[in-house]
């Protein structure tokens, strides 16, 4: 390969720090929320003092989180695929498969064994009671990615578990994605494919959940509409240069709409977008305006968004493994005799321990086998995209999603 576009292809690797700020602000979100969940349990009156306000912006965003999460994966995908395999009909299916194993396979397969002995040793909070189906039912719906269906059915898994809920939607995205695009990715079936998943979207929120509050939440259309509008977003940014000025208007009315769906959640949820299903769908089209202006003007993230940028780049690590932080800090927590001051103490502690956790787990786990699996699939260094050589966190594939 010439150096000239060597030097090209490395360039566009470059990480997008927009995006791993959206990232590390929607697991943010999720960390608050499993704490305040375990509190509420606990019956811990920590919020009767705080501004009315203030508690749901802050502590009942874990939804709103995955979502943003889900936008940004289908643009990264997209744009993985695009760069690899551009037009998106020429994917390949195998290799598309094999780099999704690669990258979420490794962690999965440590979590679920870890799991697993924790039920068998009978420790609190990780044994999968029999009115899911035990172990195993709970085993067969994570390997077949229909955690969420299980759950809808049979009600919720032990904390570490119900985190694989989003997998299982986001997965079975992408086991027919390469397919589709194979197929129709020259015309623009494709196209009307992704924009009739985001007409589904709240639908699925709403009247296709039937009544059920875990499925209004967790199922597949109701929350791949989502990813449809990130991959979207990849196909318009890779096929239009944006002027400056409409670039600080996206990246501002992205940041506004944010601001207002994130900030007012609660309002937002019981008013008229909450009831219509369409809150998410507004948050998506407001990560994704966001999400275009970071790529195309690969904004820089000053140096006091470090530790959420951090946390970002990490966040299918921390969001697989927060829990055993989260369960760990509150038995700790309930043991000191559930002492309200040291509630703000747990939210903190939380946040750092959970993203250095990460942090570990992918530097000395996720990165290798990923890499290990990747050479010996035939992904060599002079690809594209390539995680061989060079820094292991550059490839937009390594900041493939949850």
């Amino acid at each position: 390969m010439p150096r000239t576009e060597s030097a090209n292809l490395a360039r566009s690797w470059l990480r997008l720090d927009g995006v791993d700020i959206l990232r590390g602000l929607a697991i943010f979100f999720v960390l608050m929320n499993h704490v305040n969940i375990r509190l509420l349990i606990a019956k811990v009156p920590y919020t009767a003092k705080l501004p009315a306000l203030l508690v749901p912006s802050l502590i009942w965003n874990g939804q709103f989180g995955v979502q943003i999460f889900f936008a940004v994966s289908g643009f990264l995908i997209t744009s993985t695929t695009l760069r690899r395999w551009d037009p998106l009909s020429s994917v390949n299916v195998r290799d598309f498969y094999r780099l999704r194993f690669a990258r979420i396979a490794p962690l999965l397969l440590l979590l679920l064994s870890v799991l697993s002995i924790l039920h068998f040793a009978q420790v609190k909070n990780f044994v999968v009671p029999p009115k899911v189906g035990g172990l195993g039912r709970a085993l067969f719906a994570a390997f077949t990615f229909h955690i969420n269906l299980l759950e809808a059915n049979r009600g919720y898994l032990p904390g570490n578990w119900d985190v694989l809920w989003s997998l299982s939607v986001e997965e079975v995205f992408y086991l027919f994605f390469p397919v589709v695009c194979r197929t129709f990715g020259r015309g623009k079936l494709l196209i009307s494919l992704l924009v009739g998943l985001v007409v589904l979207g709240p639908f699925g929120r709403t009247m296709l959940a039937h009544g059920s509050e875990i499925w209004s939440e967790y199922s597949y259309f109701g929350r791949m509409d989502a990813i449809a509008f990130g991959c979207l977003t990849a196909l318009i940014v890779s096929k239009t240069r944006f002027s400056i000025t409409l670039l600080r208007i996206l990246g501002s009315g992205g940041i506004a709409i944010l601001s207002f769906i994130l900030g007012f959640s609660n309002r937002v949820y019981h008013g008229v977008l909450g009831r219509s299903g369409l809150e998410m769908t507004v948050l998506a089209v407001g990560t994704c305006m966001v999400i275009a202006a970071a790529a195309q003007t690969q904004w820089r993230s000053p140096r006091i968004l470090s530790p959420l940028l951090n946390l970002g780049r990490r966040s299918y690590e921390v969001y697989l493994l927060h829990m055993f932080v989260v369960f760990t800090l509150f038995n700790a927590f309930v043991k000191m005799g559930k002492p309200l001051s040291a509630v703000p103490v747990m939210f903190i502690a939380v946040t750092v321990i959970a993203g250095v956790f990460g942090d570990l787990v992918a530097r000395f786990y996720s990165e290798p086998m990923n890499r290990l699996l990747r050479r010996r699939s035939g992904d060599a260094a002079n690809r594209l995209g390539s995680v061989i050589d060079g820094e292991p966190t550059a490839p937009a594939e390594s900041q493939l999603a949850l």
